[in-house]
């Protein structure tokens, strides 16, 4: 039997990539929302304070505990020894709380939180820049599980690791200490299927943002060459059940992988036009429905 936890992002609050959407609201908005719309977890955002001691009873206040956070890597600009000695604050954060696992995402060269850059200019590695990533990231992941904290590698759209090829790369080369973050709404934004991926990777996947798109958007923006900001701005993303990524049959497979963890909304929308509550409440009843579909057992 799998077991999930339903987390979500405060991006449906407040944005880290554009400070500007939702910058007024208050961290406790997010979380006493969050909770009242069902989840039982949160991500980090960029209002949250980074001391455990500080952020362990504001989350307890609020019934909550700490899903994951971001981490912004650049292993292709600094050693493995380099990013080890950076990433331990955030680490600790995590280990403190006990999140098992690490939102972790190459930005060396990203143009994801670029207005004024199309998501056609995505970075992309060249072979030596491959050879030379992923032995530093090999090292990093490695002693992040030895504390008790495994790396979830977070493709993403803008940055050096983006589509289906690239990801079949990365779980063919990184090592078995290198987890996989599986972004459903990023997968189908760089044309990639998650469920294919999902299957392929089953044994890989340690953490699952579901965040669904809305067709018409994408298409839009893939036609007019926008920005990553700008298809947000539109509207291409939205939170599951609200768009036409399959989840069921998705959630099936976690099932059939025996994948224990959380399942996080992580739908970045413009929060003046997509209402936060509105929305948290119906991407967590969406998720319970579609986990009771594929069998997939929540608890808090």
């Amino acid at each position: 039997m799998s077991i999930v936890r339903l987390g979500i992002n405060p991006l449906t609050w407040t944005n880290d990539d554009m400070p500007s959407l939702g910058g007024d609201t208050p961290l406790e908005t997010c979380l006493s929302e969050g909770r009242e719309a069902g989840f039982s977890g949160f991500e980090l955002g960029n209002k949250f304070p980074r001391d455990p001691d500080v952020l362990g009873p504001i989350l307890q206040r609020h019934d909550l505990s700490l899903v994951s956070g971001w981490y912004s890597s650049e292993l292709l600009t600094r050693s493995a020894e380099e990013e080890i000695e950076a990433i331990k604050p955030h680490l600790h954060l995590l280990k403190s709380l006990g999140a098992k696992a690490m939102v972790f995402c190459e930005v060396s060269h990203c143009v994801h939180g670029r207005r004024d850059v199309p998501l056609s200019h995505s970075p992309s590695m060249s072979e030596a820049q491959w050879q030379t990533f992923i032995p530093r990231l090999n090292q990093v992941a490695d002693y992040c599980l030895e504390q008790g904290v495994q790396i979830a590698y977070h493709h993403h759209l803008g940055t050096v690791i983006e589509t289906e090829a690239e990801v079949d790369r990365l779980m063919a080369e990184a090592a078995p200490s290198v987890g996989l973050l599986l972004d459903s709404g990023h997968l189908v934004g760089a044309g990639g299927d998650p469920i294919a991926v999902q299957q392929k990777y089953a044994e890989r996947i340690v953490h699952v943002h579901c965040k669904d798109i809305r067709r018409e958007v994408l298409e839009d923006a893939r036609n007019r060459d926008l920005s990553f900001l700008d298809g947000v701005l539109n509207g291409m993303f939205t939170v599951p059940g609200d768009g036409f990524i399959d989840y069921i049959t998705l959630f099936k497979g976690l099932r059939d992988s025996g994948y224990e963890g959380w399942v996080v909304v992580e739908a970045e929308q413009d929060p003046a036009v997509a209402h936060p509550l509105t929305y948290a409440r119906l991407g967590c009843d969406n998720l319970k429905r579609f986990c009771a579909e594929a069998e997939l057992t929540v608890t808090e």
